[in-house]
């Protein structure tokens, strides 16, 4: 055994002999089948250092084998891991969760009062199935919501990879890909990480690691109402395929009455509108980065207003096309307004070359003699504008005119065959 003859011979019915540790599932690993060697008092705890049974295993595969550090009655007494201690409900440091629940530890310090203390414990669990935690700091049944903000939810199994290599640090290391340590540059040696230490960690104080947790906890994003107080309404997204709409009343009736629940399946998301402004806000306040449906967490918005949805919507795909100015008719019949202006009736027989120069107006006359070239070229320019005719068709081989506006009403685009 890994002790002296003179550590706790005297009150060895006391020392620990467990057939299973307690430990959290980042620290057990994703292997269903594994292997844990076995050693009834082989070392220390480092807490009362009192000999208990240690076990040794590898959470996975190409991971470092990990140990138990600290017997099961100070694991249960602050209700965490014996490998990394950290707290087994929400996955943080002692000091982050002390802080957060405001609880003081009143461990004894001296070795002789510590001693006392752990054997009331041990009495106290005794009767219980020894799975449940003890004492005031290590059972807390408050909820808190910083807690619940920073809890994680997920094992993270990068925290089982291997230590870093230091003959690789040096430049020396010949094993290359088959070296089982991390060849991963350290850490700086000012970091206040690499100071941890296992007392500290397990009293809560001067942990570097629960004071960065606690920093980024300051910074956390908060839900601020808008400004609009007739919005009642909250988003809810990423719900999972099986949720019904009488589970989310369940978790929302709650804060006040609910006034109708809109759940759409497709895009995996609901919108629940209260009847008053206080009971959406009360539900916002509460749910916000805490509501977990099926394990999933949900995302809480307030619903946009109304009022703010009047344009188009980025996912309608229609578009505007600019109004076409109206033609005035002057023969009602003529609905394709392809006669657009009043022209005087020739009288039976007479040509059109056979007009009086009188009657054609000087703005058509020059058009009309360049497009009849032949029939007009003995035509006399008019040297009054007495004109009649207020307006005369175009030529046939002419351009598009100007009050054309669509392609059907264009004489040159109704499939003529050119010349």
């Amino acid at each position: 055994m890994a002790m002296s003859k003179t550590t706790n011979t005297y009150n060895r019915q006391n020392w620990e002999d467990a057939e299973f540790p307690i430990l959290c599932q980042t620290c057990l690993g994703d292997n269903p089948y594994v292997r844990m060697i076995k050693e009834r008092f082989g070392k220390e705890c480092k807490i009362c250092t009192r000999p208990f049974t240690i076990f040794r295993w590898c959470p996975g595969a190409r991971m470092r084998f990990k140990k138990t550090e600290i017997c099961q009655t100070c694991a249960r007494l602050k209700n965490v891991c014996q490998t990394c201690l950290l707290d087994l409900e929400y996955g943080l440091p002692i000091q982050v969760r002390d802080a957060a629940l405001k609880v003081v530890d009143n461990i004894p310090q001296s070795d002789v009062n510590k001693e006392y203390y752990i054997q009331n414990i041990d009495r106290d669990l005794a009767d219980g199935d020894g799975t449940e935690a003890a004492g005031t700091v290590g059972r807390s049944l408050a909820a808190n919501e910083m807690l619940a903000k920073l809890a994680r939810t997920a094992p993270y199994y990068k925290r089982n990879r291997p230590h870093i290599c230091s003959f690789w640090v040096k430049g020396e290391c010949k094993r290359g890909e088959e070296c089982p340590y991390r060849h991963d540059k350290p850490n700086e040696p000012d970091d206040p990480l690499c100071e941890q230490n296992i007392k500290d960690r397990y009293y809560g104080r001067n942990d570097p690691v629960a004071e960065k947790i606690m920093k980024r906890a300051a910074t956390l994003p908060t839900l601020e109402p808008p400004e609009d107080r007739n919005i009642t309404t909250l988003y809810v997204g990423n719900l999972p395929e099986e949720i019904t709409e009488p589970e989310l009343r369940d978790h929302f009736y709650q804060f006040g009455e609910i006034r109708s629940i809109a759940l759409v399946p497709r895009q995996q998301c609901a919108f629940v509108q209260y009847t008053k402004r206080g009971a959406s806000e009360l539900a916002a306040e509460r749910t916000f980065n805490k509501l977990v449906l099926h394990g999933r967490k949900a995302t809480i918005k307030w619903a946009h207003s109304q009022a703010k949805q009047g344009g188009v919507a980025k996912t309608d795909r229609r578009f505007e096309v600019p109004a076409v100015p109206p033609t005035p008719v002057a023969n009602p019949n003529d609905f394709f307004n392809l006669q657009q202006e009043q022209v005087t009736v020739l009288p039976p027989g007479m040509k059109l070359h056979q007009i009086p120069p009188s009657l054609i107006p000087a703005s058509s006359y020059q058009m009309y003699s360049q497009a009849y070239a032949a029939p007009y070229s003995n035509i006399p320019m008019p040297s009054t504008s007495t004109a009649v005719l207020d307006a005369i068709p175009p030529p046939p081989t002419g351009g598009a005119p100007g009050h054309v506006h669509y392609p059907s009403q264009d004489p040159s685009r109704l499939g003529a065959v050119k010349k």
